[in-house]
């Protein structure tokens, strides 16, 4: 078998394998949107749902998934920054260094149910805060944080060392020259990871399931009390996310349209975490074009 028949063979290969992963991704899509989209509508997405009757929503379940996630990114996109910094600048391959990269790699293979006991233990029953949203942002912060360290240290390690070095040659300390010239050049990077990993934590239920509970009180949106039982703004209050909702109502739901809500509630998912990785291609891309003038 001479080199060209093996590239071309290796070239059909690969192929293969994409056109099968991108079938398999289209006929999940094409299967949740075609049961899905046509129970989606304005009522849908702003009415509360039902626990017997039909006719329910899932509008405080979509607030609370974009409560949730706002305050676990809050949390976590600074200490996945200053921790991507330093491993990419300072650590080089200390031993401080291996151990903390090591810890990384083991929360990334942790289970999301793992980490949903862990926050169980600590952030529910230990603070005595029991299922509240902040108990479950907490614990997506544990479950998100190894990926976005990753992230954020591979964007800045992407920066170009010539800029780098061109900044210390004319006088820039280190530290100025991280904050000005090397996070400006991996802004692009840095928010389409972030914008990434966003969508993965709105996605997630097993974690929350244990956290942040699968009930949420009536909400009053009206009331901006957040000491306040019934303000949607409230972070110790329980709250059920959409991802958890289609969970329970899949396995518990006795409302007569269960599969309308279930089927409705998995396509708005679909469409929210879909739109998050789009929009962050576009916007990294936006960035870079700004940024580089390209």
């Amino acid at each position: 078998m001479n080199a060209k028949l093996k590239d071309n063979l290796a070239t059909i290969t690969f192929w293969v394998g994409a056109g099968l992963v991108l079938l398999i991704l289209g006929t999940l899509l094409g299967y949740i949107f075609y049961h899905g989209l046509k129970s989606i509508d304005w009522q849908f997405i702003t009415s509360p749902p039902q626990s017997i009757r039909a006719g329910g929503g899932i509008g405080p379940q979509i607030f609370n998934s974009f409560y949730i996630l706002f305050l676990t990114m809050v949390i976590s996109i600074p200490i996945g920054l200053l921790a991507g910094i330093y491993l990419a600048e300072y650590a080089g391959r200390s031993q401080l260094a291996e151990g903390v990269r090591i810890a990384i790699e083991t929360l990334t293979s942790l289970p999301s149910i793992v980490v949903g006991l862990f926050g169980l233990l600590v952030f529910v029953n230990a603070t005595g805060w029991g299922y509240s949203i902040m108990s479950g942002a907490l614990a997506l912060t544990v479950f998100n944080l190894p990926f976005l360290v990753r992230v954020c240290e591979e964007s800045i390690r992407g920066v170009s060392r010539e800029l780098v070095e061109g900044s210390l040659a004319l006088g820039a300390t280190h530290w100025e020259t991280i904050w000005r010239i090397i996070v400006p050049c991996a802004f692009p990077s840095l928010i389409t990871g972030i914008i990434i990993t966003s969508g993965r934590v709105f996605g997630e239920a097993a974690a929350l399931l244990y956290t942040a509970g699968m009930s949420s009180p009536p909400l009053d949106f009206t009331n901006w009390n957040i000491f306040s039982q019934t303000s949607p703004l409230n972070p110790f209050r329980p709250a059920e996310t959409l991802a958890v909702h289609i969970w329970k109502v899949n396995s518990e739901g006795l409302i007569p349209d269960l599969r309308r809500v279930a089927d409705g509630s998995a396509a708005m998912l679909v469409l929210v975490v879909l739109s998050f990785n789009f929009g962050a291609r576009w916007l990294g891309r936006l960035i870079q074009k700004r940024l580089t003038a390209a």
